[in-house]
């Protein structure tokens, strides 16, 4: 018997739609992570994009559970001597990007190199209710439902 290698043009891509309203950061990003891999398919192969190309709307209404919203911190160095800087996930999210936190906590559960930075491609993260793929006919998921701890208040 022979393992089965899934080809780039076998692979069938869904669009699939979620609103991130009330919604645990770590949970759904943990769960697009999963979609975009392809790890939900039976044809799943490491090496090859094989997920979905995902819509999350909503993504300034996330939420985080504990402290974590004050406590959490995002660093990043400018290049320069002492350029060390940091924000809180509040800061984020009441700044001009908030859809950013999100993003940042998908990135993170994907392997880096280049099969990541295509996958990063197939999600559109928009802070608002609107997007510009309705052509697509996204079919919606309800995260919400899955399991009740991936709600918060």
């Amino acid at each position: 018997m022979k393992t089965y290698v899934a080809k780039p043009g076998e692979v069938d891509k869904k669009w699939i739609l979620i609103d991130a309203s009330g919604l645990v950061v770590g949970r759904l990003a943990s769960l697009i992570a999963m979609r975009l891999k392809g790890k939900h398919k039976s044809i799943y192969t490491p090496h090859v994009d094989c997920g979905d190309n995902i819509i999350v709307v909503n993504a300034d209404k996330v939420v985080f559970t504990g402290n974590k919203k004050e406590d959490k911190r995002y660093y990043w160095h400018t290049g320069y001597p002492g350029g060390i800087k940091e924000r809180s996930p509040r800061q984020i999210l009441d700044g001009r990007f908030p859809e950013r936190v999100l993003v940042k906590a998908v990135e993170r559960m994907l392997a880096r190199g280049p099969l990541q930075r295509q996958l990063m491609r197939n999600l559109k993260v928009y802070k608002g209710a609107e997007h510009p793929h309705e052509a697509q006919q996204p079919q919606v998921l309800d995260v919400a439902t899955l399991n009740s701890k991936n709600v918060r208040g």
